[in-house]
């Protein structure tokens, strides 16, 4: 924090630095007047009326009042890798939305409603990456409208936690009422490491369609409509990686989106009872092998940030967070 040559902390922000990344301290005064201190990093968001309101990597919105600051300072924005490959959250936005594509889509601007008859809500949710050229109470209407048609919720897809992100919609959209359902974090690594790792490949068959015994393990799908079959299938290169065990039972699966200097990894799912068992890992690996013969070099992935295996999986493969996105859904309409 900001310390003078005295000692003594200090306020170096003001009203004018909504919008950039910011370090606070505020006093929390006990009943015996005393008081802790709490920190808080992210985006100053808002600052009116004596509350300033600061959106957290995680997408946590905390509310500060005035009168408690005792510190405060601008820092430097999020870094954009800490291990792995460089990349910018406009980037890896363009990228993962083409390794999910919707079955119909329509351009609000610089927004894109996506929707795929309701399955997942990536392919069912406003992507608004910069302007909808239109005032944003309109282009909220407009998108609820959109998506009331075809008989869905509407949902607004809004990352936070690296420079470029959506602090400032996230804050604007919960003021109206929309609400935060589920957050996810994007992960990166380096493709090489993958691809080299000590996995037995030999019974992971890839493929460039998802059949029958591949849409019946994966979990999300539920009903394979040919909604499902679209989503699944659309992308610039995708692959699907099948392990069967002994009696032909399929124990594992995987996707994989190749895109220029990028592979995508999702769908990646274990039968329950073979767990811990690297089946995971081997997927993962014979995509990654795949992905480099057509010139990849880097890997990405989402994963929700209560999937506590997940998690765990990834860090040991070595992808490291770079932001995290949310998904907020309309508030019903009277």
């Amino acid at each position: 924090m900001e310390i003078t040559a005295g000692g003594r902390f200090e306020v170096r922000i003001t009203p004018a630095d909504v919008g950039k990344r910011v370090s606070v301290r505020r006093l929390n005064p006990d009943r015996d007047g005393t008081g802790t201190f709490t920190d808080t990093v992210g985006v100053l968001t808002s600052w009116n009326d004596g509350v300033l309101l600061i959106t957290r990597r995680t997408g946590e919105t905390v509310r500060i009042a005035e009168s408690t600051l005792v510190a405060g300072k601008i820092v430097p924005p999020a870094p954009a890798r800490r291990r792995g490959p460089a990349a910018g959250f406009e980037e890896l936005a363009t990228v993962s939305a083409r390794a999910w594509q919707p079955v119909e889509s329509e351009r609000l601007g610089d927004w894109e409603l996506r929707a795929a008859a309701g399955f997942t809500r990536r392919a069912n949710s406003v992507l608004p990456l910069g302007d909808p050229g239109m005032p944003l109470d309109d282009a909220l209407a407009r998108v609820t409208s959109w998506y009331a048609e075809r008989g869905l919720p509407a949902y607004a897809q809004l990352a936070t936690g690296a420079e470029g992100t959506q602090e400032a919609l996230c804050v604007e959209l919960e003021r109206r009422g929309w609400v935060r359902e589920v957050s996810a974090e994007v992960r990166i690594a380096a493709l090489a490491p993958l691809a080299d790792a000590a996995a037995d490949v030999s019974r992971v068959r890839l493929s460039r369609t998802a059949d029958a015994a591949w849409t019946a393990r994966y979990q999300r799908s539920g009903e394979v409509s040919p909604e499902v079959v679209k989503v699944l299938s659309a992308g610039p290169s995708v692959w699907f990686a099948t392990t069967a065990a002994e009696d032909g039972t399929v124990v594992a699966i995987g996707r994989c989106v190749v895109d220029g200097r990028w592979a995508g990894f999702m769908a990646v799912e274990v039968a329950p009872e073979r767990r811990r068992e690297g089946l995971a890992g081997a997927v993962m690996a014979a995509l990654a092998r795949q992905a480099l013969e057509e010139g990849a070099s880097a890997a990405w992935l989402q994963v929700e940030t209560d999937n506590a295996g997940a998690l765990a999986l990834y860090d040991g493969l070595g992808f490291a967070p770079h932001h995290a996105y949310h998904h907020f859904r309309a508030p019903a309409v009277p």
